[in-house]
């Protein structure tokens, strides 16, 4: 029998068997899970797997190892380096972008990478007079707004012309927005792509059994170094104390999001323990348009309100540090180091809200089960619920499933809520601020500032920030930005998390990566 036709007819029957077995094990015995197949323990099912369509970290991983794009992160670093393209040459007033592509390239179904595949992937997603424009929505279109047109050059090369020099450009194309799918298969699968993906990448589609596995195999016409293992399967396990038993258990091979309090059980023989600090922001996203929220006080009253040292050292066990505006600290060269994070004082915020009148003020507060870079999210939400109602307020916690979660959050808590978590792992200081502080980006709009947040100077800075060529000013529009978003308050700025997964001592060269992205091409199963 061929490998592929073990892999997708024969690996789910391997998979269950080896469950069965560790179910009917004593609690102390580990199980072997099949050689050459990496098991990975997923935060939640993926919503879909069309790059252009999703927003979530736990989506990203999975993509990563089917798709490319023209450029990727330099390993260990945000760096970006040639992928699909082998290099590029901008214009003088940086607003052409003209890219020589990679050849001898393949999609998954056989069909050629070219500059008219390039040409297609930003079409669809940016002009909504394409014919698979509706294949959508694209909610994080808006890495590449700046995008006028995409022109075939030749079948080798091609050209983006943007509105304005854009500095983020070459980086968003490594984020997986950027990650190029086979147009054939958008054509042949329509809405449906997402669930029948074709990229280029080191792993190729085999099946998706939903709520129980996305199965990827090794594509044996890759044009870079072949995958090391035969196949992957991310398996999701939305409870974390059920992935850290299947873990301990070896019913997979690879845990990613480790609870704090469950890595000391990992410690020992058996088990690596990986960390990597990145760019990560914990925050509660809070409802300026209406309720208590709307006046600035209130909000900063929840910032003095809760204990976020406490929320670090006793719920998240050390792994995190605690935030003190909307850019994390990874991007040093951007971060306004003079700003020191709100700092616990309830009785300030029991001035702050007396003064604003709001004694009493009942919150709805969204939390989530689990979902990606979420850190504790219930024990978080918990501890935060006591300190606001320790400070005066009413509130009441709704949970939901992350995907669940997202539809609640995205579109806007106007009429719903008045705070909700949130996480978001970035590639660039752009990024976060744009899609979720400008006015421009209210849900109505297409963005994620679903707190409807809105300050004329901040949307002047961003604008001024992405179109600057020079880093150095790039960097002084951003501290300015966080001073004046430090104090406003749109969000109550909790942690910046260090990730951290854990992996079985089968699995060799397995890494974290700064981008929080998940590459399994050159890790190897025993």
């Amino acid at each position: 029998m061929k490998r592929s036709q073990w892999t997708r007819r024969g690996l789910m029957g391997v998979a269950a068997a080896a469950l069965a077995t560790i179910a009917a094990l004593p609690s102390q015995t580990v199980a072997q899970t099949p050689p050459g197949v990496l098991i990975v323990g997923q935060i939640a099912e993926p919503k879909s797997l069309d790059p252009a369509a999703v927003t979530a970290m736990n989506d990203f991983r999975i993509l990563v190892n089917l798709y490319e794009g023209l450029t990727r992160y330099k390993s260990g670093t945000l760096e970006v380096e040639p992928a699909l393209a082998t290099g590029w040459e901008i214009s003088e007033d940086g607003t052409e972008y003209t890219f020589t592509l990679r050849p001898g390239v393949t999609f998954h179904d056989g069909t050629p990478f070219n500059a008219e595949a390039v040409k297609f992937n930003f079409d669809r997603m940016l002009d909504e007079s394409h014919p698979y424009h509706d294949t959508g929505p694209f909610p994080l279109s808006f890495f590449f707004g700046a995008v006028e047109t995409t022109e075939v050059v030749d079948d080798m090369t091609v050209r983006f012309t943007l509105n304005a020099p854009y500095a983020p450009f070459l980086s968003n194309l490594a984020y997986p927005t950027g990650l190029l799918v086979s147009p054939e298969a958008v054509k042949a699968h329509g809405a449906d792509f997402g669930r029948n993906p074709a990229g280029t990448g080191a792993f190729k589609f085999a099946e998706w059994r939903s709520n129980e596995a996305v199965v990827i195999e090794r594509n044996d016409t890759y044009w870079g170094d072949p995958a090391g293992t035969d196949a992957v399967v991310f398996r999701p396990i939305t409870d974390a104390n059920t992935r850290v038993a299947e873990m301990l258990a070896g019913g997979i091979d690879i845990m990613v999001e480790v609870p704090p309090t469950s890595l000391g059980q990992f410690g020992g023989d058996g088990f690596a323990i990986t960390e990597q600090a990145g760019p990560h922001v914990w925050f509660l996203i809070l409802n300026a348009k209406e309720g208590p929220f709307a006046d600035k006080r209130v909000r900063q009253a929840a910032n003095y309100a809760i204990n976020k040292e406490a929320i670090v050292n006793d719920v998240l066990e050390g792994t995190a540090t605690v935030a003190a505006g909307p850019t994390p600290p990874a991007f040093a060269w951007a971060y306004n180091d003079a700003l020191d994070p709100y700092p616990y004082d309830p009785d300030k915020a029991r001035a702050l809200i007396a003064e604003a009148g709001a004694e009493g003020a009942e919150l709805t507060f969204f939390v989530t089960e689990g979902g990606s870079g979420m850190l504790d999210p219930i024990p978080m939400g918990t501890a935060i619920q006591a300190d606001l109602e320790a400070a005066g307020f009413d509130v009441r916690i709704e949970t939901y499933e992350w995907n669940t979660f997202l539809g609640e959050v995205n579109p806007g808590l106007e009429g719903k809520a008045d705070m909700a978590e949130m996480a978001w792992m970035t590639n660039d200081p752009d990024t976060l601020p744009y899609l979720a502080l400008r006015s421009g980006a209210w849900p109505d709009q297409g963005g994620f500032n679903s707190g409807y947040y809105a300050n004329e100077k901040v949307d002047e800075l961003l604008e001024a920030a992405r179109s600057a060529t020079d880093q150095d000013e790039r960097a002084r529009l951003y501290r300015e930005m966080q001073e004046i978003v430090q104090d406003d308050a749109p969000w109550v700025f909790v942690a910046n998390w260090k990730q951290n997964a854990v992996t079985s001592d089968r699995v060799e060269n397995f890494g974290l990566e700064p981008s929080f992205l998940l590459h399994l091409q050159g890790v190897v199963k025993n």
